[in-house]
């Protein structure tokens, strides 16, 4: 059985994508069989063909050097650049729950270690018409449990302890945030790494600096976030 652990953020270009990959980077050179899923993607570029790129896919698996296809990443690709249940309604491409859930245990099957990234932040809807479908959906029918991706910078207190107390409040369990962005010595920076541990009480288990192409932290305490998939796989 798979480990598998979810990647939010406090909201849209914080850097989930590219800290994802680091994980993933960081699995796959520790030896473990690592995979990256997503459930929905908008704001993809075409091929020449007129067939639609995943492009946060295509992100983490050149960043991180798996070699998982891509064909297997992600179930709704959508080129409007917007929340994906806007893109999906836009382009006639809704979501199913039952799609997503079933190609995220197929992927889980192939793999020891699988990284979902969500879309935008926590409350970002895959879908929102007859049938609503957010992504605590997802995390909540296969038992994920979570890190919290944050840009460093000015404004990150209150968008990080907000998306924990959302995240406390309907039971999804956090493991920690990541710092994107992060400047060493930098005061700003530094006082919302504790303003944020301390109001929030999850540790700050890594700090990205731009351009970085390695995750400051050791692989046998990343494979400690994961675990085993509880969800019901009828």
């Amino acid at each position: 059985m798979s480990k598998n652990l979810f990647i939010t953020g406090t909201g849209t270009d914080v850097g989930k994508t590219y800290v994802t990959g680091l994980i993933v980077k960081k699995l796959r050179e520790g030896g473990k069989s690592a995979a990256y899923y997503k459930a929905a993607m908008s704001g993809n570029d075409r091929r020449p063909d007129g067939s639609l790129i995943p492009g946060d896919a295509l992100q983490v698996k050149t960043m991180s050097g798996i070699e998982q296809p891509l064909e297997e990443m992600c179930p709704y690709i959508d080129e409007t650049a917007v929340s994906p249940h806007l893109a999906a309604k836009s382009e006639g491409n809704p979501v199913e729950m039952d799609r997503v859930l079933k190609n995220f245990d197929q992927v889980c099957d192939r793999y020891e270690y699988v990284t979902a990234e969500g879309s935008g932040g926590i409350l970002c809807p895959l879908r929102f018409d007859e049938q609503k479908i957010q992504l605590e959906d997802f995390i909540k029918a296969r038992s994920l449990a979570c890190l919290m991706i944050a840009d460093a910078g000015l404004g990150t207190i209150n968008a990080v302890v907000l998306t924990a107390e959302y995240m406390n409040a309907r039971k999804i369990p956090v493991k920690g945030i990541i710092f994107n962005h992060y400047e060493p010595g930098n005061p700003l920076h530094e006082d919302n790494k504790q303003m944020c541990e301390t109001m929030t009480g999850l540790k700050v288990v890594a700090c990205v600096k731009d351009d970085d192409t390695d995750l400051d932290i050791p692989v046998d305490v990343l494979e400690g976030f994961y675990e085993e998939n509880g969800g019901d796989r009828r």
